[in-house]
């Protein structure tokens, strides 16, 4: 079992930057692959970017390629998706997720934080 609480969310201007944490709780958050989806009005949720338990694999979807960087800390139990480059289209509510060993569903979700990118 794992909780998961997302910060850093606001509002930044077309071509700006903002850096999201999120804050787990337990001691299997270094088993975990984690992931941020982002979820825009409108629309379905959709995976933003994924790591490995050890950080040494990284997925991105083509739409941030190059704009945002995951990372995570696993002795502070923390997870990063700095986003540099911001477009209005990056605006959504931000969900982490954790995805538990030899499981391909996301078990665990944060509740979201805003991000407002505005042009």
């Amino acid at each position: 079992q794992v909780q998961l609480e997302e910060s850093g969310g606001g509002l930044v201007q077309a071509g700006g930057s903002l850096r999201l944490s999120c804050a787990a709780s337990g001691r299997t958050f270094s088993s975990y692959a984690m992931g941020w989806f982002r979820q825009a009005p409108g629309k379905e949720r959709k995976i933003v970017a994924r790591i490995s338990s050890s950080g040494g694999s990284t997925y991105y979807d083509y739409s941030v390629k190059g704009r945002f960087t995951i990372s995570r800390d696993n002795a502070k139990n923390t997870l990063y998706l700095q986003m540099n480059s911001l477009k209005p289209e990056d605006t959504a509510v931000y969900y982490c997720a954790a995805q538990p060993p030899y499981v391909s569903s996301w078990n665990y979700w944060g509740q979201g934080t805003q991000v407002t990118v505005s042009s």
